[in-house]
């Protein structure tokens, strides 16, 4: 029998940063270059957020329709759940949800507190610390945690790097990589990066976003634009994509579970985002497994072969500074041997089961499972 399919999931990213490193600003950026994809932000202030040309202004416990797709909501901690479900409910049809941790709680307990949430609705996206390059010791002087917000942090932003001289710049890279460790880190200017860095753009071709039509967001960017000389008329965002690398790999011969369970606990600092379908052959001939991994969270879905399906792996690698030649050479020392033991092949499955929800109730895989939630958030 068919298992029935899983309900799609909304990634929910955690954007953390203390008082002016920008985290604000870059909210904003992502708005204005959504390219099409419906974002729920989750706030503790409306103030700051301004997007369509609009002032967004509300109370605790509100919902404002930005008048893109997009939604924002003004929270305290509390109401964290309740707010997530409702922006998880079809109608919304939100495809991420980005909430700004500042006066909600500690980054960590945000990340705690999604991982041990009840709502099937959401995955974990990662938690995105920006940092103010120009007044990073003096930020750190006063707030002595920010050393622990780093070590958590699965993608570092250093902001504002316009603002330091470059061999200041490579200190302050070199001391933000020391402490967030395995983090991915990039550098931005007045909150740039691409949205492409957190969340997939959404394909909507149905006509939803229509076309043709001059909208704020396409002035928005424009403004932006006009400000760097650089963008030469295709504006800013074209150019972001500098920051980071993708890497793609497919392979029509399965991948040996034990190898490859091996990669996924080496992988290199600075691989940020893992995405993809993992084809174990002998381990599960029945299905494929979706992967998804961002920093130290890691998450497998089996989905049954659809019949007459190519059995391949594929998979997309995101991340700073990052070894492609390498990376693509450690996936295919994954690869299984020409006739596996199918026996110690299932066996070997155990080291992926660990990572497949556990189901809540029959026909249901939505529950996390207790290695899920420690992965993502231990320092």
């Amino acid at each position: 029998m068919t298992p029935p399919p899983r309900t799609p999931q909304i990634p929910v990213v955690v954007l953390a940063g203390f008082l002016g490193s920008g985290k604000t600003t870059l909210l904003n950026h992502l708005l204005r270059n959504r390219a099409g994809t419906r974002i729920g932000v989750i706030v503790n202030d409306f103030g700051a957020i301004e997007i369509d040309a609009m002032t967004v202004s509300g109370q605790v416990g509100s919902t404002v329709s930005l008048g893109n797709g997009c939604l924002c909501c003004a929270v305290d901690a509390s109401e964290l759940d309740t707010f997530l479900e409702t922006l998880t409910r079809p109608s919304a049809r939100l495809d991420v949800i980005v909430i700004e941790a500042s006066g909600l709680a500690e980054p960590q307990e945000l990340v705690r507190m999604l991982l041990a949430s009840d709502n099937p609705h959401i995955l974990y996206g990662g938690l995105v610390e920006v940092v103010d390059a120009a007044e990073f010791d003096a930020t750190r002087q006063r707030h002595p945690e920010l050393d622990r917000h780093l070590a958590v942090a699965d993608l570092v932003v250093l902001n504002k790097t316009d603002r330091v001289e470059e061999d200041e710049r490579e200190r302050l890279r070199a001391t933000v990589a020391e402490l967030s460790g395995p983090a991915a880190v990039i550098s931005a200017e007045h909150g740039r990066i691409d949205p492409e860095l957190l969340f997939d753009p959404a394909l909507r071709p149905d006509g939803e976003e229509m076309a043709g039509q001059l909208s704020f967001e396409d002035l928005l960017r424009q403004e932006e634009c006009d400000e760097h000389v650089e963008c030469d008329g295709h504006g800013h965002a074209d150019h972001l994509h500098a920051a980071y690398e993708s890497v793609d790999f497919t392979a029509d011969v399965p991948m040996d579970p034990r190898r490859f369970m091996a990669f996924l606990d080496s992988r290199p600092e600075g691989l940020y985002r893992i995405k993809g379908f993992v084809d174990f052959g002998a381990g599960d001939g029945d299905n494929s497994y979706a992967l998804h991994a961002v920093g130290r969270f890691l998450r497998f879905a089996p989905r049954p072969w659809a019949r007459g399906e190519q059995r391949l792996t594929q998979l997309v690698m995101i991340g700073a500074g990052i070894d492609a030649d390498a990376l693509t050479a450690g996936l295919a020392a994954c690869r299984a041997e020409p006739e596996p033991d199918a026996a110690d092949t299932e066996r070997a499955m155990w080291g992926v089961l660990r990572y497949v929800p556990e189901p809540a109730r029959e026909g249901d895989a939505e529950a996390d499972g207790a290695d899920v939630r420690e992965t993502a958030v231990e320092a």
